[in-house]
């Protein structure tokens, strides 16, 4: 793949030199409250001393934010989200770019990827290179895409057409259903790709040119938001009066489980007394409810919808046990690692997952926490139940699993690594910061 000593360096060669000054953060939406390991790096690299811009292909559609992105000071612009909202805006953008020497790349490109995927939008991802194209500050010198699906075509296109480089995080739904041919090409394409879990790094290297343009590096977490936790209540399930406070953060869509988690609950003991907490949005959270209803648990569970990082970190701090019944959907989509496992962790809950993807990366299972087959509303059941009637167990599993966390899934390290790759010193900046 190098070129030989002397001989001029390919277009492709060039695009993979990370080209020094400012970074464009092309996301999908933003800002997102199920995406806090998004801008928890955008934070990390801000304090680092990273000049970038972030660039949306979707307007917000959460009502509230975290912290973290009111800390985040980067400007934010969003493209086009549908082009027949924008037709002007997209048709300058194409006239202002159709005659850069990149174009002609960037167009055979998409076409060849049209050809195979001839859906909207594939369409869409190559209007809005050309606005993001066209737009783009001309003293940023590189792209970065979160998810390698539709966020890294855009930026594949406009770094095509621009001659900049470009690079890519990959998460999970991104990974398992994008298709191998467009895999294959991006990551022979990008100057360097990381992705957040061994599993989807496995996956991806065997399809790069070279298996060292991908590079395994977690997310982990700030763990200056988890302080040392109280002690717990010795709930046991054995008083009406006390319930077992079991909660569960994530959408409601199919990758999550919680139909079988529903299932689970039902199947608890009928002397064991419980509460259900769900903290998350999602397209099926009415079906979720109606099934709640018809296995007759629906007056035991509290539906809070999407929440704001302290309502969140409030929740677990109130909980006995957490647990996430992740499994693979239809599709192929399902979990890297949740995040919500490690902030559940950190915050020194007893966890219930299941051994999907990356998961077990995390929880060493009887040791760290529990882990059942997925789909298996029984073994969740009996899972659940010998926790929630031995606080003692809990509490051991907490403090271990708390302690996994700190010592292998904090971010700092992560953090500088990736600073690494944009040209940063490690720890630059940090001591500025309060």
């Amino acid at each position: 793949m190098n070129a030989s000593a002397g001989a001029p360096a390919s277009a492709a060669a060039l695009r993979r030199r990370v080209t020094p000054g400012p970074v464009a953060v092309i996301l999908k939406g933003y800002p997102r409250l199920s995406e806090t390991f998004i801008a928890q790096e955008l934070l990390g690299l801000q304090r680092r001393g990273l000049d970038f811009r972030i660039v949306a292909l979707r307007h917000p559609t959460d009502r509230s934010m975290h912290p973290v992105h009111e800390a985040i000071t980067a400007p934010v612009s969003y493209l086009p989200e549908y082009l027949y909202q924008e037709p002007l805006r997209v048709l300058r953008g194409w006239w202002s770019v159709r005659r850069l020497p990149g174009y002609g790349s960037a167009l055979a490109t998409w076409w060849r990827d049209l050809l195979r995927d001839p859906t909207p939008n594939r369409i869409r991802r190559f209007g809005q290179a050309c606005v993001l194209a066209a737009e783009l500050d001309p003293a940023v010198g590189h792209l970065y895409a979160h998810f390698l699906h539709t966020p890294s075509s855009v930026a594949r296109y406009a770094a095509l057409i621009t001659g900049r480089s470009w690079s890519a995080s990959a998460h999970a739904k991104d990974i398992w259903t994008t298709p191998d041919w467009e895999k294959r090409e991006k990551l022979a394409d990008v100057a360097w790709a990381v992705t957040c879990t061994a599993v989807g790094c496995e996956h991806l290297a065997a399809l790069a040119p070279d298996r060292e343009r991908v590079d395994l590096l977690y997310h982990g977490l700030d763990l200056a938001d988890f302080p040392t936790p109280q002690p717990r209540p010795a709930r046991d399930g054995s008083r009406a009066d006390a319930p077992v406070i079991i909660v569960s953060i994530g959408r409601a869509v199919v990758k999550k489980g919680y139909d079988d988690l529903l299932a689970a609950l039902a199947a608890l003991p009928s002397d064991l007394h419980w509460r259900f907490v769900h903290i998350g949005g999602g397209a099926l959270k009415d079906t979720l409810r109606n099934q709640a209803r018809r296995l007759g648990i629906g007056d035991r569970i509290t539906w809070r919808g999407a929440q704001p990082r302290a309502a969140v970190l409030a929740a677990l701090a109130d909980a006995d046990l957490f647990v996430l019944a992740s499994k693979i959907a239809g599709d192929g989509d399902r979990d890297g690692l949740p995040n919500v496992l490690m902030e559940a962790q950190a915050s020194g809950l007893a966890t219930v997952a299941t051994r999907v993807s990356a998961i077990p990366e995390l929880i060493d299972d009887g040791a760290t926490g529990v882990l059942v087959p997925p789909q298996d509303p029984m073994a969740l059941a009996a899972a659940l139940s010998e926790l929630a009637s031995d606080p003692s167990r809990r509490a051991a599993l907490g403090s271990a699993g708390r302690d996994r966390v700190r010592t292998a899934f904090g971010h700092d390290a992560g953090l500088n690594r990736l600073a690494a790759r944009f040209g940063l010193t490690a720890g630059a900046g940090l001591a500025d910061v309060a």
